[in-house]
């Protein structure tokens, strides 16, 4: 049974083994030519003001939570609105369409409670 995925195991190999020595090869064999402005960090092409480690708000937090959230909604929604009619041949539409608006309706609530509580008011 393990013999049968041994050319999957002798591709994975193959292939990290190239990009491995790829990378390596273009490091020893590449210019290297470093100087201050090269090793400056990049900030939209501006100087870089202030440290790198300064505190972020929870605020930033909470609006990166609701970006994760709405973005993994439309990972749900993709699927389901490309096989609905799918659904609907196999005679399961209106319960597969309750199903996805009651989906809508919780992440609807969840954003007016979110914009009741302030969390998109930006300062």
């Amino acid at each position: 049974m393990l013999t049968d995925f041994l050319p999957l195991f002798i591709m994975i190999v193959l292939a990290a083994g190239l990009a491995f020595s790829l990378l390596k090869l273009a490091e020893i064999l590449g210019p290297h030519r470093p100087n201050p402005i090269k090793r400056m960090p990049y900030e939209s092409g501006m100087d870089p003001v202030g440290s790198a480690r300064e505190r972020y708000t929870v605020k930033f937090y909470l609006v990166a939570m609701i970006f994760i959230v709405f973005d993994v909604e439309i990972v749900f929604l993709y699927p389901w609105a490309v096989s609905y009619r799918d659904f609907l041949e196999a005679g399961a539409g209106l319960g597969v369409l309750a199903v996805v608006v009651f989906f809508l309706i919780i992440l609807a609530v969840g954003l007016l409670y979110d914009i009741k509580k302030g969390g998109l008011e930006f300062d």
